[in-house]
């Protein structure tokens, strides 16, 4: 029998647009459940010697408010598609708000000022990479490694870690799932998404931890006296959700070779869409690799510019050998896949190099990746979209359906596709403008070259820019002001623009 309160709710929810108490119920559960974090940065603290207090009053700080959001509203599981944008949207803009805590109470002189704190911990969930830091080694290692903790946490993304909760919750949330996780199409793995959550995170801690013991490996055997398990395992932690992240001013450059090489095979495995890696390392279904069009030219891209800025290196005698192999293969995989490290200061390169480094920034890896930008997938479907307009436009009575690794693709996903290309080039352009007349009235020297690059980067989600925001640079000289455009851009560009835009449309809110 139905009860009066629960009947009440349902006529309610058929009379308005938007449960937004449901939403930020939800939304106060997922905050709760992300207090938990803190824990494994104050752990790393006291085993330095330091002090994990700061840790501890951001966990306890954002275990009160989401606990005190979810008492003071109720109904998350009737959470719907509609409330689903607004708790996608404001549970990664809390997550960055509640994660530059640690930064603000750490009481470093470089995160001092809220937008600083704010930008690194915005960078850190959306897996950009982009940083305000000038001094990178000068900060305590605990605040180093949560710093590189945000990034591991963001790659699959904070809703699918708290998915795996959501049924004890009786919440579905499989519409939470398909708003989040990256590009227009996953491969379903299973019929609950608790489990396809589980099976996903199964691969990304597998690969994380096989890459920790990789590189901590190198350090043991001598290969690399400059690695640390430190080291080891907060590289680890930013290479597998392609963030960028180091604890070293010199990001890669300050390893080896070895280390370099192992890291390109692990960034381009995490530009690899997830749902493919699973079905290779738990089913041993290698022929769904060979058969996804996707990762052919995903691949193709990879080897394709990585060989034009390798002979690039050498013509201009830049680099030869099997340095500029390395050095160009480590940055078209790195800018390619989003993740953002660098072996060398590209910033000295010539500037076709740095034309193609911008290029790539536009391209991002596999739909089903941690990678950002606007994925593979999109830039194939549209190409196919237009040589059909062109056959059309010789033979216009021939009905030609698109095909994907051999699956028809519908009307309404291609429009889908060229909607989402569209918005993102046009916040790209708004960004960089944003940037270039902010930098005017502010007198700073930012060329258009510079501000168009760092509006790339951080609504790619990419992570190193050009001039002084350049790889092994900082982007605290921009104005507070540009900090909040490429705040908002990197919110954006992770949730893949709809999930958010959507919130400030009329429709959205109405009945």
């Amino acid at each position: 029998m139905i009860s009066r309160a629960r009947l009440r709710r349902a006529v309610r929810r058929e009379t308005i647009g938007v449960d937004v108490g449901a939403a930020l119920n939800l939304v106060g559960a997922l905050v709760k459940y992300l207090s938990l974090a803190f824990l494994f940065p104050a752990a790393i603290a006291l085993g330095y010697g330091e002090s994990p207090w700061p840790f501890v009053a951001a966990g306890a700080i954002t275990a009160a408010s989401g606990l005190a959001l979810e008492l003071a509203t109720r109904g998350k599981e009737t959470v719907r598609a509609r409330e689903g944008f607004l708790v996608v949207a404001l549970t990664w803009a809390c997550a960055a708000g509640f994660g530059a805590l640690p930064y603000l109470l750490a009481g470093e002189s470089q995160l001092a000022n809220p937008a600083n704190a704010f930008f690194e911990s915005m960078s850190g969930f959306t897996t950009t990479g982009s940083s305000v830091l000038t001094d990178i080694e000068a900060l305590p290692r605990g605040v180093l490694m949560w710093r590189q903790f945000t990034q591991w946490l963001g790659g699959m993304g904070i809703i699918v870690l708290a998915l795996a909760v959501l049924p004890r919750l009786r919440v579905g949330g499989r519409q939470l799932f398909e708003s989040e996780v990256p590009g227009p199409e996953v491969g379903q793995l299973a019929a609950s998404i608790r489990e396809t959550a589980r099976r996903l995170w199964i691969v990304y801690i597998a690969l994380t931890g096989t890459l920790a013991a990789l590189l901590f490996g190198y350090a043991v055997a001598g290969v690399d006296d400059r690695m640390s398990l430190y080291d080891a395992v907060a590289h680890a932690f930013t290479t597998m959700p392609t963030g960028g992240f180091s604890p070293q001013a010199e990001s890669l450059g300050a390893f080896g070779g070895a280390t370099q090489w192992t890291v390109i095979v692990f960034m381009l495995v995490a530009g690899t869409n997830f749902a493919l890696l699973y079905a290779l390392f738990a089913r041993g279904r290698g022929r769904a690799l060979l058969r996804d069009e996707e990762l052919r030219v995903y691949l193709g891209l990879v080897v394709l510019v990585s060989s034009v800025i390798v002979a690039e290196l050498v013509a201009e005698g830049i680099l030869e050998g099997e340095a500029a192999a390395r050095h160009g293969l480590f940055q078209a995989v790195s800018i390619l896949t989003t993740t953002g490290y660098a072996s060398v200061d590209f910033n000295e390169w010539t500037a076709l190099a740095a034309v193609a480094i911008v290029g790539l920034m536009f391209l991002g890896g596999s739909a089903g990746s941690t990678a950002g930008s606007i994925k593979v997938v999109r830039h194939l479907l549209i190409g196919k979209s237009l040589r059909r307009e062109l056959d059309l436009a010789v033979h216009p009575e021939v009905v030609a359906p698109l095909r994907f690794s051999a699956r028809p693709v519908d009307e309404k996903t291609l429009r889908a596709v060229v909607a989402f290309v569209l918005l993102y080039v046009g916040l790209f352009a708004a960004g960089a403008l944003a940037l270039t007349i902010d930098a005017a009235i502010e007198n700073r020297a930012v060329s258009p070259f510079e501000a168009i690059a760092a509006a790339a980067t951080t609504l790619g989600n990419v992570g190193p820019a050009f001039g002084f925001a350049g790889p092994f640079g900082s982007f605290e000289p921009f104005s507070n002001f540009s900090k909040a455009v490429m705040i908002v851009l990197m919110w954006l560009g992770r949730l893949e623009i709809v999930p958010v835009l959507v919130l400030f449309t009329r429709r959205y809110w109405r009945t």
